[in-house]
């Protein structure tokens, strides 16, 4: 069915917003407007408007803005068309007649519709008569009260071929096979069957919390332990995502939706607290259901089982997403312990234990390194370059160039943590800068020195362009001395070696090149700041280095003037060696002037 323009406008119109958002977020008048905290990013301090005039809302926090519909469809994840229905059945409004072609798949779906309803209620009946003493046996040694149960609508399909079909003969065989109740077998001269027997049943809902499908559990010994329908003209396994109807509402209260394994799982939670619970159907998350999941959350929280299975089960769903991840659509990872799921842990009385891993979950690039890195033997050289290339190809497949750049950099900095350097000498470098970092221990020009170091600890690029002026600088303070000879042995020992693995050590050593800067011990070079255009950080930091340089041969000079001078009276020409190197003093003194006036433009000294 086309939508014209003019019926669009005229629900928008006759929607009144506030009205619409209002329903789940509270809203506070702002003039003429309407003030909240953002729904669709966590904030504390309100930055949401919603203007009934203009019919808009907007966040300044994230960005996020549209009118009615695109409310509904971002919120609850409802296709376009259905939200569109929604709203002109709230303001009173006929929707437009479809084509006969449409008309047709209409009026088609809701027998289907009407087929599901009928079926999930007589589950719920057979649940609760004699055939379902088992099934209610096997709920209540799940611990799932009646209330669990009626939200979910669970039933019991009987261990019986035709009692279905019977039960809902009003709707004919054709449209039974059709809504995936009925099965045909590959035997043709034997009958078509009901598709579910001796299971316990669970209605998939769609995203306005209509039956379209089931899923079945065996009750006793049978495979498969799950049955799903088939996809129908309603259902469409890899679109849809079980509790979905229930959780997409409950998610706008937790600021989050959790992804679990299973029915049964997300059931279990739901019962503990926990109703943004969702599960696939039975396979990996799809590209669909990724995005529909991304409509109400910027980052699913996966909680998989902790065991391999579990884990590749969330790497599947990893791969799929990489190409789609941006700074607003990312996942998040909870790990439960092997061979447990949900109700496990909370029969276990883990309950506080998962609120508080839900409120903390592991990133994404976290779970990637600690997955990836557990699986190779990292005494082994050839296991290790295996593991920089995968981590290296993983950064590559994410499909936003700025995620992609920093988790490359993310993956490279865990690599050197665990394996680009030595204890001891992460230790060194800790020592090094804590007995350097104090005004009274460093003086003169150590204390730009101190400056030098750290600015070739962001560009080590100019410690191999530079290595034998860096090495030949007369440092006083002994700790420093060994720090400017650590970073340019690293320099020639690791021909990779980049500002990452340095800032890595240096943030082991709890200290920042850029950020953390003290504005009374360190200096205002152009390179401490990450901003800083790297050319003009560069050449700065060269001119830091011939600048000390020089000055430290013009002390060395000015030694040797001072030595001339004691010894004038034993000249024959005392007058000329006096007047010799007294200019000679002034022109070494006037140049240390230049020097120094040099290095306070290229950094403001601290007070």
């Amino acid at each position: 069915m086309s939508l014209s323009p003019a019926f669009l406008d005229e629900l928008r119109m006759r929607t009144t917003l506030s009205g619409v958002i209002g329903r789940h977020t509270k809203l506070q008048k702002a003039g003429r407007e309407w003030k909240a905290c953002c729904p669709f990013h966590k904030e504390k301090t309100p930055s949401f408007t919603v203007n009934d005039e203009k019919g808009f809302y907007h966040c300044f926090g994230c960005g996020a803005h549209g009118d009615a519909i695109s409310y509904v469809t971002e919120t609850r994840g409802l296709p376009f068309m259905d939200a569109v229905k929604e709203l002109a059945e709230a303001a009173g409004m006929q929707m437009p007649a479809p084509d006969p072609q449409a008309r047709e798949r209409q009026e088609r779906s809701s027998t289907l519709r009407d087929v599901m309803t009928a079926a999930a209620d007589w589950y719920v009946e057979q649940l609760h008569g004699p055939a379902g003493a088992e099934a209610r046996a096997y709920l209540e040694q799940r611990g799932l009260d009646a209330a669990t149960q009626k939200a979910f609508g669970l039933g019991f399909a009987p261990d019986a071929r035709g009692k279905l079909e019977e039960a809902l003969k009003e709707f004919g065989r054709d449209k039974l096979i059709e809504a995936g109740l009925i099965a045909i077998p590959e035997d043709r001269g034997r009958s078509p069957y009901d598709r579910f027997r001796s299971r316990l049943m669970f209605p998939i809902r769609d995203q306005r919390g209509r039956v379209i499908a089931f899923s079945g559990r065996i009750i006793g010994d049978g495979k498969p332990k799950y049955l799903n329908s088939p996809d129908t003209p309603l259902f469409d396994k890899g679109r849809t995502i079980y509790n979905f109807d229930l959780a997409s509402p409950a998610s706008r209260d937790a600021k989050r939706i959790i992804v679990v394994e299973g029915q049964m799982d997300v059931i279990a939670l739901h019962q503990a607290g926990f109703p943004e619970a969702v599960a696939p159907l039975g396979t990996a998350l799809t590209e669909e259901q990724l995005t529909m999941l991304w409509r109400v959350d910027e980052a699913p929280i996966l909680c998989f089982d902790g065991d391999a299975a579990g884990q590749k089960a969330a790497m599947r769903a990893v791969e799929r997403a990489l190409p789609a991840i941006k700074p607003e659509r990312t996942l998040a990872f909870v790990s439960l312990p092997p061979g447990q799921d949900p109700d496990d842990v909370i029969k276990a009385g883990g309950t506080a234990d998962l609120k508080r891993q839900f409120a903390n979950p592991l990133s994404l690039d976290a779970f990637l390194w600690n997955y990836e890195s557990t699986q190779i033997d990292a005494r082994s050289p050839t296991a290790r370059a295996k593991l920089k290339k995968r981590l290296a190809d993983i950064a590559q497949g994410i499909g936003d160039p700025a995620m992609r750049d920093e988790f490359g950099r993310e993956f490279r900095d865990r690599f050197w943590q665990a394996y680009g350097w030595k204890k001891k000498e992460v230790e060194f470098v800790r020592g090094a800068i804590a007995a350097t970092s104090g005004r009274d221990r460093l003086q003169g020009l150590d204390l730009y020195i101190r400056a030098i170091l750290l600015g070739l600890s962001r560009y080590p690029v100019v410690v191999k362009t530079r290595a034998d002026q860096i090495q030949s600088l007369s440092v006083d303070e002994s700790l420093l001395a060994k720090w400017r000879d650590l970073l340019v042995a690293a320099a020639f020992e690791r021909p990779d070696l980049d500002a990452d693995m340095i800032e890595t050590i240096l943030a082991d050593a709890d200290i920042e090149v850029a950020e953390n800067r003290h504005l009374w011990r360190d200096l205002g070079f152009s390179f401490f700041y990450r901003r800083s255009d790297p050319e003009v950080a560069i050449r700065d930091l060269e001119a830091a280095i011939d600048t000390i340089a020089r000055s430290q041969e013009l002390e060395a000079n000015l030694e040797s003037v001072r030595a001339a001078l004691e010894h004038a009276a034993d000249s024959d020409d005392f007058e000329g060696v006096w007047n010799r190197e007294s200019e000679r003093r002034r022109q070494l003194m006037a140049e240390k002037q230049r020097l120094h006036d040099e290095l306070e433009l290229l950094g403001e000294a601290a007070a």
